[in-house]
C-alpha cells in the first residue's frame, strides 16, 4: 500500500505572557537558533517536507525570520482561541489534503526528528486516526494528563488546569506531538467547545471525541523527559537552552572531541569541530564557526560568528575571535583579540595583540602571513598587513600606510623598519 502523504502543522501564534517580550516567543534562540527552527528541521529530518506554520502574536516577526523557507505555507491566528481553533484557520490550505498531519508545537525545541519517525511510523502501523507521543515526568508541572481506561488505553488527555487532584497526580503526560488522519479530524473540529478553564478550544478534546466514536488510536511512549520541555517562561527557556548544551556537548564528545569542564563550556548548535580537539574550561563558541581536528581553545576564550581554526591551531586564555581565520598550527594563546582576519600557518600572536577592524562604522580586514610573529601588545590598524615571516616588536601599533612587508621586521608607533642601533665603540 502506498505511504500516505504528510504534511506538518505548528501552532506558533501565542503571546505567552510570561516572557514579557515585544519579541514573538518562537524568536527566542535557543543555543544560537530560534526555538522555532529546531521544530521546523526536526519535521525535514523526519522526512516531511511540506509546513503549515500558525502565526499570530508578532506574526510580522516571524515571518520575516523564515522568510527564505520556501516549503512554509503561513496561517494566521487572529484572535487565537486555543489550539483546536488554530487547526480550524488552516483548514483552507488542507482543503483537499487526504493523509497523515503532524501537529506541533514551536516552543519545543528539544523535540528529535527520531521521534517523529516512531510516531509516524506507529500511526501507520496501526491504521489509526490519532496517535499522539507520550512521556513520563516525575514532575508534570502544568502538561495535560495522560488518562487511561482499565485496559490501559487512552480515554482521554485532561488539561493541567482542569485536572481534579486525582489526575494532577498522574505522571503520564501530553508533550503536543501528533499525528492525525486529516479528514476525521477535520470532520470532528466542529464538535469542540470552549466549556473549561481558560474559555478556549483545546485540540485534546478533539481526541477525545475521536476516541469515543470509536477512532482507531494510537499512544506511544517515545519522548524522552527532557524532550518534551517547552518554553512559557524565561526559566523554561534557561533550562531548554541547559539541556540543549548539554546535548551538544554530548554528540561532540561521541564524535571525539575532549570538553575538559562541560559544566562551564557553551557551544552553539552550528559548530563543527574536529576529533581530538580539546576545549577547556569557560570557552564560549558562537556558529556558524568551523574548527579542525587537534586545536586546543581556551581556557576561557570566546569564538565568535565566522570564526575558522585549521588543523592544529591553539586559541588561549582570554582569547577573542570574530570572523577570523586561523590558518594550521596558528598559536595565539593569551589576551588577543582577532576580528575580521586572516591568519597564515605556523604564525604566532602574542599577548594582547589587536586587530583594531572598525573605524566606528566599516568594518576593515587584517591579513596575517604565514610564518609571522607579531609581538605582544601589538595593535594593527585595519585595513593592513603583516607579509610571510613578518615580524612586528612589542607594543608596535601597525597602520594601513605602512604594512609589514614579507620578512621584515617592524617597530614603534606608528611602526617603521626596525634598523639595528650600531655597536658602539671605546
Amino acid at each position: 500500500m502506498a505511504q500516505r502523504p504528510t504534511k506538518a502543522l505548528i501552532l506558533a501564534a501565542g503571546m505567552s505572557t510570561r516572557m514579557k517580550s515585544a519579541r514573538s516567543k518562537v524568536l527566542h534562540e535557543v543555543c544560537g537558533k530560534p526555538m522555532l527552527a529546531y521544530v521546523l528541521d526536526a519535521c525535514r529530518e523526519a522526512g516531511i517536507g511540506d509546513l503549515l506554520v500558525v502565526v499570530g502574536h508578532a506574526r510580522d516577526q516571524v515571518m520575516e525570520a523564515f522568510a527564505d523557507a520556501e516549503d512554509i505555507t503561513w496561517v494566521v491566528q487572529d484572535p487565537q482561541q486555543g489550539t483546536a481553533h488554530a487547526v480550524m484557520v488552516a483548514r483552507e490550505p488542507l482543503e483537499g489534503f487526504d493523509g497523515d498531519l503532524v501537529v506541533l508545537v514551536g516552543d519545543a525545541p528539544m523535540l528529535r526528528a527520531e521521534t517523529l519517525t516512531i510516531l509516524l511510523e506507529t500511526h501507520r502501523r496501526e491504521s489509526a486516526d490519532v496517535t499522539l507521543v507520550t512521556a513520563m515526568l516525575d514532575d508534570p508541572k502544568w502538561f495535560g494528563r495522560i488518562v487511561r481506561d482499565a485496559e490501559g488505553n487512552v480515554e482521554r488527555i485532561v488539561e493541567a488546569g482542569d485536572a481534579s487532584e486525582e489526575e494532577r497526580a498522574i505522571r503520564e503526560v501530553n508533550p503536543s506531538f501528533y499525528a492525525f488522519r486529516w479528514p476525521a479530524l477535520d470532520a470532528t473540529l466542529d464538535r469542540i467547545t470552549n466549556e473549561n478553564a481558560k474559555g478556549e478550544y483545546y485540540l485534546t478534546d478533539a481526541i477525545e471525541l475521536l476516541i469515543q466514536g470509536g477512532a482507531p488510536a494510537a499512544a506511544v511512549a517515545a519522548a524522552m523527559p527532557d524532550e518534551v520541555q517547552a518554553v512559557n517562561s524565561r526559566e523554561d527557556l534557561a533550562l531548554v537552552t541547559d539541556l540543549m548544551r548539554r546535548r551538544i556537548l554530548k554528540h561532540l564528545m561521541d564524535e571525539g572531541v575532549t570538553i575538559e569542564a562541560p559544566a562551564g563550556i557553551h557551544v552553539d548548535h552550528d559548530v563543527t569541530i574536529g576529533a581530538d580537539t580539546v576545549i577547556r574550561a569557560g570557552t564560549v563558541i558562537e556558529g556558524p564557526t568551523r574548527i579542525g581536528p587537534r586545536c586546543r581553545i581556551g581556557p576561557f576564550a570566546h569564538l565568535r560568528p565566522g570564526t575558522v581554526l585549521e588543523e592544529g591551531v591553539e586559541v588561549g586564555a582570554y582569547v577573542e575571535t570574530k570572523n577570523a581565520h586561523l590558518g594550521p598550527d596558528v598559536c595565539a594563546r593569551h589576551h588577543a583579540y582577532l576580528g575580521d582576519c586572516e591568519v597564515g600557518a605556523r604564525t604566532n600572536i602574542g599577548a594582547g595583540v589587536l586587530t583594531a577592524n572598525s573605524d566606528g562604522g566599516e568594518k576593515y580586514k587584517t591579513k596575517i602571513g604565514a610564518d609571522a610573529s607579531i609581538g605582544a601588545g601589538t595593535i594593527l590598524v585595519a585595513p593592513t598587513s603583516v607579509g610571510d615571516g613578518g615580524r612586528t616588536g612589542a607594543g608596535s601599533v601597525v597602520t594601513r600606510a605602512h604594512p609589514v612587508p614579507p620578512g621584515a621586521t617592524y617597530v614603534g608607533v606608528p611602526a617603521r623598519p626596525y634598523e639595528p642601533k650600531p655597536q658602539e665603540t671605546e
